[in-house]
């Protein structure tokens, strides 16, 4: 039964974040160790939710052509790099205390989605910005078990660019970033692989219904609401639960 719950929980949170090119590790995370699911568990688990979810969204991108290549490959790379390098050290962390930046990673990327300003003050073009800035979110993300792609899209809608087109460049990078990080957390927790299954299962179908409806119904404004409004409730959740 507690698989069924987590297959459904999934199918409609990855729905959702599909519409912004994101699995929605950073909501299913906190959500499967309430189910009871161990932390470290819950965090492959969501790594591998948004391999799913984001493999179909990006080959979906691909053959609509949206997709810019070239500026995702120095966010793709540093992500890659830097997100196993967290999960590892995560092992020698406080499991409350990688809670408690999973709630404030969460608060934040709300808060930079719905009120981040919309002029480019810097031009993040820059290959090797876009480098330190992949590194930076890569050690923090591969720590609380997220792929980084939440707070990148809230970095580059702070700094001006078009939600609807960032999420393309997200999406792209996210299935290679969470793989890599998966590899590492399964190499140092038990996996309970009928869990992946599920979940997985369940992201697939969330994936291709959410960017059917992004591409058919919301604009930019729309999406940053609907996701924002969801990291807020988790959130505030996740932190009522450490008190």
């Amino acid at each position: 039964m507690i698989y069924l719950e987590a297959f459904g929980i999934t199918l409609v949170l990855s729905t959702i974040f599909s519409l912004a090119g994101v699995g929605g590790a950073a909501a299913l995370i906190p959500i499967f160790n309430m189910m009871g699911f161990p932390f470290g568990l819950s965090k492959a688990a969501g790594l591998f939710v948004n391999i799913s979810a984001t493999t179909m969204s990006t080959i979906m991108n691909l053959k609509h052509k949206a997709l810019d290549i070239k500026f995702a490959i120095p966010l793709l790379v540093s992500l890659m790099i830097f997100l196993p390098m967290g999960a590892y050290l995560s092992q020698f962390m406080n499991e409350k205390v990688m809670k408690i930046m999973l709630a404030g990673f969460l608060f934040f990327t709300a808060s930079m989605i719905l009120f981040g300003k919309k002029e480019a003050k810097v031009d993040y073009q820059k290959k090797w910005i876009l480098f330190l800035v992949g590194s930076l979110v890569g050690i923090f993300s591969g720590i609380i078990g997220v792929s980084g792609g939440n707070l990148i899209l809230a970095i580059l809608i702070l700094l001006g660019y078009d939600a609807k087109k960032m999420v393309f460049v997200i999406s792209f990078i996210i299935p290679f970033s969470s793989l890599a990080a998966f590899i590492t957390y399964a190499n140092i927790i038990h996996i309970d692989w009928l869990l992946i299954a599920s979940v997985a299962s369940a992201a697939i179908i969330g994936g291709f219904i959410g960017n059917r409806i992004m591409f058919l119904k919301l604009d930019s404004k729309q999406i940053k609401k609907i996701i924002a409004i969801l990291l807020y409730f988790v959130a505030l959740k996740l932190t009522y639960n450490l008190i």
